[in-house]
């Protein structure tokens, strides 16, 4: 391996005989080419690294293109980039130099560049080009160690610098393919990344893979007698406002008396009509599948999804020449069977008491919620015998696995203790409420398991750690990434108390129970397992302290009760911590035995926040933020509970929607 990153096999006469640099996969490194007649690939998705529908050519007319594809036959669907650069006697190579300029060369002449932006010195970042599992050909930098030491700014994965295209969703669109997302499903642009989702009605073919597209949740229009979708008193219509699936219209409607109501109706008088999409007196019938899905704000369309009322997978009502024939045998066969149907019966009541219980349990099984349930060995299996340990906690111990299925996904498994054994049904009423909540900032959970005593939760396994890994390691991470990382939280809060159905307390707050992926998008774990301790310990929450020292809320040490706002508090001491990148716990432990907060407000009134951001150029730099920032977090301590802000509030303020007044100064409070 040379330190370029070239994989090589030397013969006896110190001549290559294979290199890497040569066989391209999905990424190009500094010093390499990409000839005319070679490809990068990318992968089937995150964790799935065999060829998915993506491809960069290096035409053989000097044209670099992007492409998706379709295997096996790598059949082109069409170009959804591409430089023009069409030569008649090419000679042309992609070249990513040592200075981590991206460009296309024809002989010696630099005939265009790829690269638009500065991907930093060499001497203080790597570099490298990939094609993405979502189409995206990027261009990342990571810092060097000598240059963190020097800029003590560094952060632990590799940054985007430019991305091609930077709307995936709008720049792939053709007659042949499911566009940047899979069939029936529609595209999202999310700061530069395409984001699949399913429709209403609709569900994911692989939840671990929304590119695959999404299947609808009810029987294909058949257009037959008894189809429900000739019964337009079964049909009901979900709306998508700025969404449309272009290229798969059959038939247009126009004229001034087209409305969203004459829209609908035409969808629903005809059985092969999908969608209905509306704008300005247009209305266009869509067929399935659905391609080319895509929602923007800039889309002025209305999508009408026609689906069963009910959403029902069986609704399928019978004819009457059918119904009569049904009862007829039904008759003819009940009583030819009587007598044995009345001997069976009563075998099948004994058997039906003798095996209630496991039987109950079988039947409560991943469809119920859309979980997987596992068995202990498999998960015993999966993480080899609970060898690898990532951390514990106040609920327990988690543990890294893989999952056997293809493709493999690392998990992460957390084995619960301090759980009733017999209180099956309350921990599988909490778990489906756990299972409904899907928000960006959350951890994902992917499964449980049930068996016996045994109480295990597995969750997607994220990457980068936790949040005070991060923070409180050997070098800070930026100063713009920890901001961008605060507001992540804060939303991910939000949905918690204010959005999902069931509104969730966590009630501990703290950089370790924030996880990191490998964008450095935070995640909140831990999340709603409250409910799932021990009877007694949950009569107990209300006048028992939980949580962490050095983020309890006032409220915890007296007869209050406990509400959203004791998450409020323990963000706000978070927050102070990002900001400065020190320790609540640990701070008050020097000579000077000051609280983080006291500190943290004495900087602020003494208007000597810099002494806060020492030694971190980006913050110093920034100091209005930083300002806002330290003003947020001192009225999230503040000591009651009612001052505090809501977290949508506090959203509103770090994204600069609301205007942050001054504080007053946090009562000084003591848990002694």
């Amino acid at each position: 391996m040379l330190n370029s990153g070239n994989f090589v096999l030397i013969n006896v006469d110190s001549n290559y005989t294979w290199e890497s640099f040569k066989e391209p996969t999905d990424t190009i490194l500094p010093g390499q080419s990409l000839t005319m007649g070679k490809n990068l690939y990318s992968r089937q998705s995150e964790r799935n690294y065999t060829k998915g529908k993506f491809r960069l050519s290096m035409q053989g007319d000097g044209n670099l293109v992007l492409y998706s594809i379709v295997w096996p036959s790598e059949q082109s669907n069409g170009a959804y980039w591409a430089t023009s650069t069409v030569r008649r006697n090419p000679d042309s190579q992609l070249v990513f130099d040592e200075a981590g300029y991206v460009y296309l060369k024809e002989g010696k002449e630099n005939i265009g560049n790829i690269t638009k932006k500065d991907m930093g010195s060499p001497q203080d970042f790597y570099h490298m080009a990939r094609i993405d599992y979502d189409g995206v050909f990027r261009f990342y930098n990571h810092p060097r160690k000598n240059y963190a030491a020097d800029a003590k700014s560094c952060t632990s994965a590799w940054s985007i610098v430019q991305s091609i295209p930077e709307d995936m969703c709008s720049a792939i669109l053709g007659d042949l393919g499911s566009g940047a997302c899979g069939y029936n499903s529609y595209c999202v642009n999310s700061n530069g990344k395409p984001q699949c989702f399913c429709p209403e009605g609709y569900s994911p073919v692989d939840s671990f893979d929304m590119s695959r597209g999404c299947k609808p949740n009810f029987q294909l229009p058949s257009c037959q007698q008894n189809g429900w979708e000739l019964n337009v008193d079964s049909i009901e219509f979900k709306e998508l406002n700025n969404t449309d699936w272009p290229l798969t219209d059959y038939e247009l409607q126009t004229g001034s008396q087209v409305d969203k109501t004459t829209c609908k109706e035409f969808c629903l008088r005809d059985c092969f009509c999908a969608v209905a999409i509306y704008n300005e007196n247009n209305c266009w019938k869509k067929k399935f599948p659905l391609s080319n899905g895509k929602q923007s704000k800039d889309l002025n369309r209305i999508a009408f999804i026609k689906v069963p009322k009910g959403n029902t997978t069986d609704f399928c009502p019978k004819s009457k020449d059918q119904s009569t024939l049904v009862l007829v045998g039904s008759i003819l066969l009940g009583s030819s069977v009587f007598i044995n149907f009345l001997l069976l019966l009563s075998i099948l009541v004994a058997v039906f008491f003798v095996y209630h219980k496991k039987m109950l349990n079988l039947q409560f099984d991943s469809t119920t919620f859309g979980l997987r349930r596992y068995t202990f060995k498999e998960l015993e299996e999966a993480t080899g015998g609970f060898k690898q340990e990532l951390g514990r906690g106040s609920f327990g111990t988690v543990y890294k696995g893989v999952t056997p299925s293809i493709p493999k996904r690392y998990i992460a498994v957390k084995m619960l203790n301090k759980v009733e054994a017999d209180g099956e049904k309350e921990f599988k009423t909490e778990v489906n409420a756990i299972g409904r909540t899907h928000h960006k900032n959350l951890v994902t959970l992917l499964g449980y398991c049930d068996e016996g005593e045994n109480r295990l939760l597995v969750y997607e396994y994220m990457s980068n750690g936790s949040l005070a890994t991060l923070l409180f390691g050997i070098s800070r991470p930026h100063w713009n990434q920890r901001v961008q990382i605060v507001r992540g939280i804060a939303r991910g809060l939000t949905y918690l108390h204010e959005e999902c159905s069931t509104q969730i307390i966590h009630c501990d707050v703290k950089p370790q129970n924030i996880l990191l992926d490998e964008f450095l998008t935070p995640k909140i774990s831990d999340f709603g397992l409250a409910k799932l301790l021990l009877a007694e310990q949950s009569r107990a929450a209300r006048t028992h302290i939980r949580g962490t020292i050095g983020y309890f809320a006032p409220e915890w040490f007296r007869k209050a009760s406990i509400t959203v706002k004791v998450d409020v508090y323990s963000f706000g001491v978070m927050l102070l911590e990002v900001i400065c990148c020190k320790s609540s716990v640990v701070f008050g432990m020097g000579e000077e035995e000051e609280a983080l907060i006291d500190w943290a407000y004495d900087c602020y009134s003494k208007k000597k926040l810099n002494k806060m951001v020492e030694n971190d150029e980006a913050a110093r730099n920034d100091m209005k933020s930083v300002e806002k920032l330290v003003m947020v977090g001192i009225w999230c301590i503040q000591e009651d509970p009612s001052i505090r802000p809501s977290m949508r509030r506090i959203t509103q303020m770090l994204e600069g929607v609301a205007e942050v007044p001054v504080p007053p100064r946090p009562s000084v409070f003591s848990s002694s």
